[in-house]
């Protein structure tokens, strides 16, 4: 075992208060939001600083009137199925895109490798993107949501990097026994990139979960709305008063707290559940498609 330096050994002591650091300034939010949403909601109401402990007598009330409320329930729904389009569809057509690019002998590559990168830098911008929405008859419907962020230039290019990765041998010893490029695909490529795959899969699922702007443009029947759209009214346009309508003779002013922060909860729990399940793949992951192919 090789002995560190008095200058390493430094750096592990800052390197390690600095994580630390970084760790409580992070979990501090979500902290203070969960034990909010389980506190008195009268006592929620009279406390402006963190909310560290629960707040009185802990209660689900906050968590009752969200999940009774029927726009909510409706939203989390839109939500999944905007999720699982947008990340099915999307991790296809990536995994198409990204093993095209991986082969060696695609004639004009550089060329098409050019022009995917360069709408990472440039693109069309807002409107000619909603007027081509709108063109295509999707305003108002699930499609608006899902279609636009299904391929993105990023993603194609972390997982074309992996591709590339996989050793030549594999792909002669599956054209040698007759394969062609979809069974070499879907029998060789994916079965050993699992851990790009799940990192892939992990970052459409986060970035369409926590979606709320397409959405805005895109859809004014509330029906489709996704639950960060119905969040986002909820904390920051004050409309929870329809919640607390459904609890009789309650007080807005009062359950207004308690109900903002037990919908913040319920927006960020599923995610809290599943990362656990891929993190062991997610730096796996990271690592094969940062490294340059």
């Amino acid at each position: 075992m090789l002995q560190r330096t008095n200058g390493q050994k430094v750096f592990a002591v800052f390197n390690t208060i600095g994580l630390v650091l970084l760790s409580i300034i992070f979990i501090l939010p979500v902290w203070h939001v969960a034990m909010g949403s389980i506190s008195d909601p009268l006592k929620v109401s009279a406390t402006s600083g963190l909310i560290l402990t629960p707040l009185g007598e802990p209660t689900m009330g906050g968590y009752k009137l969200v999940m009774q409320n029927n726009s909510i329930l409706v939203s989390y729904l839109n939500t999944f199925i905007y999720v699982l389009g947008s990340t099915s569809i999307g991790l296809v057509l990536n995994i198409l895109a990204a093993y095209v690019l991986s082969r060696k002998n695609l004639m004009f590559k550089g060329i098409i490798v050019f022009i995917v990168m360069f709408t990472m830098i440039f693109n069309g911008g807002l409107i000619p993107t909603y007027i081509l929405v709108r063109n295509l008859g999707m305003l108002d419907t699930r499609w608006a949501i899902i279609l636009p962020g299904c391929v993105t230039a990023y993603n194609i290019i972390i997982m074309r990097t992996s591709f590339s990765q996989i050793p030549d041998e594999l792909y002669e010893a599956a054209r040698i026994d007759g394969a062609g490029n979809f069974r070499i695909l879907w029998q060789i490529v994916v079965p050993v990139s699992k851990a790009i795959i799940a990192v892939i899969v992990l970052f459409y699922a986060i970035q369409q979960w926590n979606a709320w702007f397409n959405a805005s443009i895109y859809l004014t029947k509330r029906e489709l709305f996704p639950l960060q759209l119905t969040l986002r009214e909820i904390v920051l346009l004050s409309s929870e008063n329809s919640i607390v309508a459904e609890a009789d003779g309650q007080d807005v002013e009062i359950y207004r707290p308690l109900i903002k922060y037990a919908t913040i909860m319920v927006s960020v729990i599923p995610m809290m559940v599943i990362y656990p399940f891929v993190q062991k793949y997610f730096v796996t992951g990271v690592m094969i498609g940062s490294v340059k192919g």
